[in-house]
This record gives structure tokens, C-alpha cells and sequence, in this order.
């Protein structure tokens, strides 16, 4: 892969990271179990994914020998597919710290109930 991107997804490992923000200097990732996501066709031949890099021509990075391609072009669908379940996943581990989280709830706020990238 040429740059990193805001998102990469590796498929192998079904694999999915938000490269910026959320005060992690190198990302956080998430291991998505579900494997009607993963097996459905149109990924069927890609090995990994950089979203959101400033080389917009190598984001879709293939197992074969295909040429590198922009998203777009991978006709995959949209990145929100993507970023969907890293919220889920995201909102999942924000709710597990909050929950071992021993102080009183009027020292650490709310439970957190949503999250969106």
C-alpha cells in the first residue's frame, strides 16, 4: 500500500482501523466476526483496502496480480459499510470501559450510548 489512509481494512484478518483521532497515535483496530460480511463476492479478491490516503490511485490493494485501484474504481460499495462496524465495534469497547470503570457514575458521566465516526 502506497500511504496510510484515515481507514484500512485488512481482509485477511478481517480487520478494520480508524487511523486518526480518538487520541491514538497509531490508530485503533478492530477484529469484525462476522463472516457474511467478510465472504460476500465483491471482496472475494481483495486483500486490503487504504481509505483516505492522498494517493487516491493505490487504496484497493488486490490478491492476484490486478493492478492497485482507487476505491471508486473497486466498485466495492461505500466506505461507510466499513466505518459502520468499527462504530459498533468502538461504541461496544467505550460501554466495556465505562462499565469497569469504578468510580461513581457522577465522576465519569454517562454510559455511552452511540458512537459515530
Amino acid at each position: 500500500m502506497a500511504a496510510k489512509g484515515n481507514w484500512t481494512i485488512v481482509f485477511e484478518d478481517k480487520m478494520i482501523l480508524k487511523n486518526y483521532a480518538e487520541g491514538a497515535s497509531e490508530g485503533i483496530g478492530y477484529k469484525i466476526n462476522d463472516d457474511a460480511f467478510w465472504n460476500q463476492a465483491k471482496f472475494s479478491n481483495i486483500w486490503a483496502i487504504q481509505y483516505g490516503t492522498s494517493v487516491t490511485s493505490d487504496e484497493v490493494e488486490y490478491k492476484d496480480t490486478t493492478p492497485h485501484s482507487s476505491f471508486a474504481d473497486a466498485n466495492l460499495g461505500d466506505i461507510n459499510q466499513f466505518s459502520n462496524k468499527w462504530d459498533s465495534a468502538h461504541l461496544s469497547q467505550l460501554q466495556s470501559d465505562w462499565d469497569a470503570d469504578e468510580r461513581p457514575e457522577s465522576e465519569k458521566g454517562a454510559r455511552p450510548t452511540s458512537y459515530s465516526s
